[in-house]
Order: structure tokens, then C-alpha cells, then sequence
């Protein structure tokens, strides 16, 4: 498979200029310059930067200039460490991937979509000579199945929009179930030789969410480790979670996780992708700050070696708090051993 060089690993930056309160404050301190030399520090040849629509413009539409400057600002910071930067849509007026910020109708309504394609084309006139070293991420996890085809239509048609002022750089596409690599395949065939098709994994999700407080059936205080069996991550995920764990139920009961586990789950995404001879890229992959660290970098070996078979690039889940924090300082005892196989 194609593999997407300077793409290869990276970390998100998440809650910077995403899932945030939008406040000067929150933007000049939670993330800084000296973060990204440490990011580099890790091996790291990339970040993906998540941004909601809510840095670029007001509630009317109107750009805000401001929003901008910070973004080629942080451009010459990954520029600084020789880091490339995947510049990631995480919220568009009318959508977003969490019920709870009340974003809803995108889908459905064509006015939301021409204010999606303005976005763009906005981004892409400040930011498309930076191809070099920069990629554009359409929208982070459309949700229903049922937007698919709707998706399919509009990506394309935002693509030759943004075509128009950024003609050479790499545009990064998912699908839908939350970015599920089983939607890979249902992708609309690539605009132009310059696509990504994209994916994340939080698989078993019963392990890597476990106790997560966002999640209306789960248990906050549930945990279970990552040596449990299949059988007892499915009983659990049928109790703690509106969402099966996928896949397991095609292994037997007692089979505990292994790199094969990845494999055969991303197998399909893999063979779209060579179809189409594109690279395939996981765009978010982590575990939640409710598990054991020593577990966490378990599993993290595990899905490595599955990246590594297929020349997967990814960016893990984060680099500070969000519930995934890679930096914070209960992760310091396994730190070292982790930034190898992240």
C-alpha cells in the first residue's frame, strides 16, 4: 500500500482550538511554542492540528482575521521543528461529531453546506501555499450511515472548490460511524492523486473508553484491563455501552489482544485503499486517562505493529488532557517506552 510520507507518526493537539471555551486565554496558553520541540523530541514528523469553525468565524459567517494569524503562527512553529501538520476540521457550522454541542442539519441543508465550502476556500486561499508541509482534513467523524452518500457528494464538491486556490495540497477524507475504518470502503472514489482516505481506532472500546464520563451508558467507576479476554470485553461492552465492541465477537471467547486483532480490522480499509492506490492514515488512536498506564502502552504496542505492517502514518489521541493526555504527568512512568511505538 501507498504509504504517505512525513505522515507516518504524528500527535494531536486536541482542545486547543476544538472542544474548547474559544477564549484568548485558552488559546495562548494551552498549547505553546515549546510544545511542539518536545513533540519532535518524541519522533514525531507531524501534528494534527483540530479546529472548530468557531476560531475562523463569527456565528454569521464572517471570517475572523485573528483566527488566522494564529493558525500561520503555529505553521512556523511545526515549521521551526521540521514538523508537518495535518490542519483538521473538527466542527462546521450544523455538524459536529458530539450531540452536545448542539450542531445539527448540515446534511440537510444546502445553505450549511455553501458556508462549508466558503470555510474552505478560505483556508485554502491563506493556507495552500504551505503544501509543502501541510494537508487538509475535510471534517472529523461524520456519524450516520445514512449520510454516506450525501457526504460523498459534498466532499467532492468542496474538493474542487478548494482546488481552485490550493491545487497541490493533500486533502484527507473520511467516512462514517465516527471516521470507522468498515466505512473506508464506501469512501467515493479520490477527486485527484493528491487524497487521503482516513480512519480512527478506539477499538475495543469498551477497553479504551472505559469509565469515560461522556458516554450515557457507561459506568464511570467500570474499568477492566486490557489482558481481559474478548468474551469479557463483550459482556461488559453490552452492559457499559450503547456501542458493541467491533469485531470481538468473531474471535473465540477467551482470545486476549494482539496486533492480529488490528489487522483483521483494518483489513478492509487497507484493501480500499490499494484499490484506489491511495495511503491510508489514522487520524485519531489513543486511550483514555482511565486505564492503567502500563495497560495503555500495551495496547498502543499492539496497534503499532499493525500500522507498521500496512505503512499506516496515524497521529495518537492527545498530547495534553482531553481525558487521553500523552504529556500529563501520570503517564511519565511508561513515557519513554511509548513515544517508541506511538
Amino acid at each position: 500500500m501507498k504509504k504517505w510520507k512525513g505522515y507516518q507518526k504524528g500527535i494531536n493537539l486536541g482542545g486547543w482550538f476544538s472542544q474548547c471555551d474559544y477564549t484568548k486565554e485558552r488559546y495562548d496558553s494551552f498549547i505553546r511554542e515549546e510544545d511542539f520541540a518536545v513533540i519532535r523530541s518524541w519522533g514525531a514528523d507531524h501534528v494534527r492540528l483540530p479546529i472548530d469553525y468557531n476560531l475562523l468565524e463569527e456565528t454569521d459567517g464572517t471570517p475572523i482575521e485573528a483566527g488566522y494569524e494564529r493558525l500561520e503562527k503555529v505553521i512556523g512553529w511545526c515549521r521551526a521543528q521540521g514538523l508537518n501538520m495535518v490542519l483538521d476540521l473538527h466542527k462546521t457550522a450544523g455538524f459536529s461529531f458530539d450531540p452536545g454541542e448542539k450542531e445539527a442539519g448540515f446534511f440537510d441543508n444546502e445553505a450549511y453546506q455553501e458556508r462549508f465550502y466558503r470555510l474552505w476556500e478560505n483556508i485554502a486561499r491563506h493556507f495552500g501555499h504551505h503544501a509543502d508541509m501541510l494537508a487538509f482534513e475535510l471534517l472529523n467523524e461524520i456519524t450516520e450511515k445514512e449520510y454516506g452518500e450525501i457526504w460523498n457528494r459534498v466532499s467532492h464538491e468542496c474538493i474542487r472548490r478548494i482546488r481552485q486556490y490550493a491545487p497541490d495540497t493533500v486533502i484527507l477524507v473520511g467516512g462514517y460511524y465516527h471516521n470507522s475504518a468498515v466505512a473506508v470502503k464506501d469512501i467515493a472514489a479520490p477527486y485527484d492523486d493528491r487524497i487521503v482516505f482516513n480512519f480512527h481506532c478506539y477499538e475495543p472500546l469498551i477497553f479504551t473508553h472505559q469509565g469515560a464520563h461522556w458516554m450515557p451508558d457507561m459506568d464511570p467507576d467500570f474499568r477492566i484491563p486490557v489482558s481481559a479476554s474478548f468474551g469479557e470485553m463483550e459482556d461488559a461492552s453490552h452492559k457499559m455501552s450503547a456501542e458493541s465492541c467491533a469485531g470481538l465477537d468473531s474471535w473465540p471467547a477467551d482470545t486476549t489482544l494482539t496486533t492480529e486483532y488490528f489487522e483483521r480490522f483494518m483489513a478492509d480499509a487497507v484493501r480500499a485503499a490499494e484499490r484506489y492506490d491511495v495511503p491510508l492514515y489514522c487520524g485519531e488512536y489513543g486511550v483514555i486517562d482511565c486505564a492503567r498506564p502500563e495497560d495503555a502502552l500495551i495496547w498502543f504496542t499492539k496497534i503499532h505493529g499493525a500500522f507498521e505492517k500496512y505503512g499506516i502514518g496515524r497521529a495518537a489521541w492527545s498530547y495534553r488532557q482531553m481525558d487521553f493526555g500523552l504529556s500529563d504527568a501520570r503517564m511519565d512512568g511508561v513515557r519513554e517506552e511509548l513515544v517508541n511505538v506511538l
